[in-house]
């Protein structure tokens, strides 16, 4: 079975995570200010913030983990976009909504058109348009 169902973003404060995450049009399960975890839907895949010291802990228990934030850890969330203007949209909602800018959207190799954003956690995310 070939298919991924969630994506876990290990978050710094999970309000300003939410509040982010809704305004780029992600659509919540559960509005409660109290909610210890939160999902979005999405089309197929789920999306997950949680608060980022406990999602350690659930990865490795009673045994310190190390929490490293800093630079490039080699992974990239994507979300396509429906015509090139979205993708300018939806870059710029996503600065207007605290991210910053690491990649303006332009035109690459592969024939299509893309940015890239960092968000509140610094997760690096590409928005992105293609003909085909």
């Amino acid at each position: 079975m070939n298919r991924i169902n969630l994506i876990a973003l290990g978050v710094l404060n999970i309000e300003k995570a939410r509040t982010f995450y809704k305004g780029l049009g992600f659509q919540c399960y559960d509005d409660s200010p109290d909610a210890p975890i939160i999902f979005f839907n999405n089309q197929g895949t789920k999306l997950e913030l949680f608060p980022l010291e406990q999602l350690a802990t659930d990865i490795a228990g009673d045994e310190p983990m190390k929490i490293n934030r800093e630079g490039f850890n080699g992974i990239t969330l994507a979300m396509n976009a429906k015509k090139k203007e979205e993708v300018d949209e939806i870059m710029e909602r996503a600065c207007s909504l605290g991210a910053e800018i690491v990649k303006e959207p332009v035109f690459v190799s592969w024939g299509g058109y893309s940015g890239y954003f960092r968000d509140l956690d610094g997760y690096y995310w590409e928005v992105a348009y293609a003909d085909t």
